[in-house]
């Protein structure tokens, strides 16, 4: 997916006005500006040039950096979660189901990539942070998805092994780690996205040469 970035010069904008919001512990001043800027420049733009690095620049090594960490994150979250939504209409889930990995407790990065798929008219199934692995099994086959993304924020979360496992079990399942605690390689059949675009891509793929109906997750057909 190819996207248009902001200008240098909105993108200092928009870090400067977010920043002030966040530091004054304005959470609703912080949504407002998220919904402002992903209708101007669009969710990938957004994220990627503005919602990210502000969050990786917060170190959380005091406790008024910590007030303002959350005052952000919030802010993000909750304009990201409204972004494009209709009143009484949802969208259909397309076969992408989105969680964090067990005992991860960040989710922005599965908020993002929900708001992105709205803004290409795509639902998902969202089942936000800290899935266990079993509940993330039972999940596939009662939801029978296509694709998943499981993310990781910390390397304490990231255990690549045990997604390359998840991913053998379900032969014609796409898999997918995004964030960055997936530090050691992610191997087939599973692969790393290392951006929102490149999520959004994924996630907007069909299955190619292969008929719906007739995908089965062990004795669990995909319809």
């Amino acid at each position: 997916m190819l996207i248009e970035p902001m200008p240098a010069e909105a993108v200092e904008i928009a870090h400067k006005q977010v920043s002030l919001a966040a530091e004054d512990l304005d959470g609703n001043a912080v949504a407002t500006l998220v919904l402002e800027l992903a209708e101007a420049w669009g969710v990938p733009a957004l994220w990627e040039q503005v919602c990210r690095p502000l969050l990786a620049g917060l170190s959380g090594r005091t406790a008024a950096e910590v007030v303002v960490e959350h005052a952000l994150s919030e802010g993000v979250r909750v304009g990201l979660d409204v972004y494009r939504r209709e009143p009484g209409r949802s969208l259909p889930t397309g076969g992408v189901l989105l969680a964090g990995a067990e005992k991860e407790a960040h989710s922005l990065g599965l908020q993002a990539l929900a708001a992105a798929l709205r803004e290409q008219g795509r639902g998902c199934l969202n089942l936000g942070p800290a899935l266990p692995w079993s509940a993330l099994t039972s999940a596939v086959y009662r939801a029978r998805p296509h694709t998943v993304v499981l993310w990781s924020q910390t390397p304490v979360t990231g255990r690549a092994y045990r997604l390359v496992r998840f991913a053998r079990e379900f032969a014609r399942l796409r898999v997918y780690g995004a964030g960055p605690g997936w530090i050691e390689p992610l191997t087939a059949p599973v692969a790393h996205l290392d951006s929102l675009p490149r999520a959004v891509t994924a996630c907007l793929v069909g299955v190619p040469g292969r008929d719906a109906h007739h995908i089965r997750y062990g004795s669990v057909p995909y319809r």
